[in-house]
């Protein structure tokens, strides 16, 4: 069986993520240009880079790292949205394994 996310159309998920994001307070701007994305401060706000350029699949893991370490239990997001964030958290953590292995 295919879990909620699945069903759910990723440019879909990153659109509620980014909702997330700034119902938590952190503004949003999409930009063309050679860099990743992620959180910043910008003239004493904190701003949300995100590359208008990257696949939404990218954009997916630059917000769920965003708001790794943000108090997403305050906001309410579809249970889809919530799983795929997740899931793109356990992919950094293992990530994050695997280069602690290679060091």
């Amino acid at each position: 069986m295919r879990s909620n996310a699945s069903r759910m159309k990723i440019e879909q998920v990153v659109k509620e993520l980014e909702q997330a994001v700034r119902q938590l307070g952190v503004e949003t701007r999409w930009e063309k240009g050679n860099f990743r994305g992620g959180r910043c401060r910008l003239n004493g706000r904190e701003v949300l880079m995100l590359n208008k350029q990257h696949p939404p699949e990218a954009q997916l893991a630059v917000l769920a790292t965003s708001l790794r370490d943000m108090p997403v239990d305050t906001v309410f997001m579809k249970p889809a949205v919530r799983e795929a964030m997740e899931t793109a958290w356990e992919r950094q953590i293992l990530v994050e394994e695997l280069a602690d292995d290679d060091a």
